[in-house]
């Protein structure tokens, strides 16, 4: 019989190592060698993963936002894959700031949850995404997933900034920017570096799955080429 070749492999990808590699060690600094908050205590280590994970959902919608704008005028079907890629790993970190939220309310308002305007709006934004998704999977026309998909991603990425200003718009349960304030840096400096590295750590954690997330779109979509290709259709 003859032998058949082997599906090629793709190459040890060294770029989510670093990345994986990066984001535990921001936490070993983070639970180790990053002290309590005074009031907060060991709660307030939480931190570390909710803010980066909220950063890192902004910025992947936002950039969903983008490639879905850039699409509508160019067509280019990379703009699709990597707006997909990008919300999928925006609705996962999405996911980490409303579990993570919770868990640090609990010990320090005494409460899971409260329809603040911050939590309810961040909620909303992962309803949207989630829907973004599903859309996705259930028009099976390229051109049309990709066109109202665009819509839908630039549409839900307005909210960003306004969930972003809502502790100044609203009275609001949820604590004002301790990196980001007007008045300076609310936390002392070993925290505020923590603090940073986790937001680097978590921002090179996005760039691994999104690329990961694209490579497995390139391939499902040479695949479908394919199949389409085929005078049965694949059957």
């Amino acid at each position: 019989m003859p032998e058949t070749s082997a599906a090629p492999r793709r190459p040890f990808d060294w770029f989510a190592l670093l990345a994986v590699a990066v984001t535990a060690a921001a936490y070993v600094r983070a639970i180790w060698f990053t002290p309590p908050e005074m009031l907060q205590g060991y709660a307030q280590k939480i931190l570390y993963v909710h803010a980066p994970s909220a950063w890192v959902a902004f910025l992947a919608f936002g950039l969903t936002a983008l490639a879905g704008a850039f699409w509508l005028f160019l067509r280019d079907p990379r703009l699709d894959r990597f707006a997909e890629s990008s919300a999928e790993v925006g609705v996962v970190f999405t996911t980490a700031v409303l579990v993570s939220g919770p868990l640090w309310a609990k010990p320090i308002w005494g409460t899971w949850w409260t329809w603040d305007a911050r939590l309810t709006l961040t909620l909303f934004l992962w309803f949207v995404y989630l829907g973004y998704l599903v859309l996705r999977g259930v028009i099976p026309e390229r051109d049309a997933r990709a066109r109202l998909s665009a819509v839908l991603g630039i549409l839900g990425a307005l909210l960003v900034p306004f969930i972003h200003l809502s502790v100044y718009l609203f009275r609001t349960m949820h604590p004002m920017p301790v990196v980001a304030n007007p008045d300076g840096f609310q936390m002392p400096p070993v925290m505020v570096k923590t603090f940073f590295f986790a937001f680097f750590a978590f921002t090179l954690l996005y760039a691994a799955l999104v690329r990961a997330r694209y490579a497995f779109a390139t391939d499902r979509d040479a695949l479908e080429a394919t199949l389409d290709a085929t005078p049965d259709g694949g059957r």
